[in-house]
């Protein structure tokens, strides 16, 4: 979690002394991971966000009104003001994957520091799967051919 102090006072003389503590802000790890996989999943090129049951779970939380699942699929470690950042992401086949990923750094680090204040230390990228267009109706015809035609009766 992040505490940050919210100071009263002339912000720009830098001078501490002139400054009062009115209290804090905790920012808990779900929230800033909410931010940034958000961030990821409005990133062009970004097929999907996580794997397996997190992925499903994410897909199906991403549907229900007022919830977002983008934080599930997305680990974060925070301090008091920094956070790194590891996200498992399946791209768009023909994306260039580097310049994706760019992307993904770039979206994350400015929605996480403008809506937190954090700063954004590592975002760490695990590509790990490419999404190719037409792909998913094949595996659902082949899983229903394989049911149908059982080896044992």
């Amino acid at each position: 979690m992040a505490d940050a102090e919210s100071l009263g006072g002339n912000s720009t003389t830098g001078s501490t002394s002139e400054k009062a503590v009115r209290g804090t802000t905790t920012i808990a790890d779900g929230v800033v991971a909410t931010i940034a996989g958000i961030a990821v999943r409005e990133t062009d090129g970004v097929y999907s966000v996580g794997r397996g049951a997190s992925k499903a779970v994410g897909a199906v939380t991403g549907r229900m009104p007022g919830s977002s699942g983008a934080g599930r699929v997305v680990k974060v470690e925070v301090g008091e003001k920094e956070t790194a950042v590891d996200v498992d992401v399946e791209v768009e086949y023909g994306v260039p994957i580097h310049e994706l990923a760019d992307r993904i750094r770039s979206n994350v680090t400015d929605a996480v520091q403008s809506m937190t204040g954090l700063k954004v230390v590592e975002i760490n990228i695990n590509v790990f799967d490419v999404h190719i267009p037409g792909d998913d109706d094949n595996d659902e015809d082949e899983d229903r051919s394989r049911q149908s035609a059982s080896r044992v009766r």
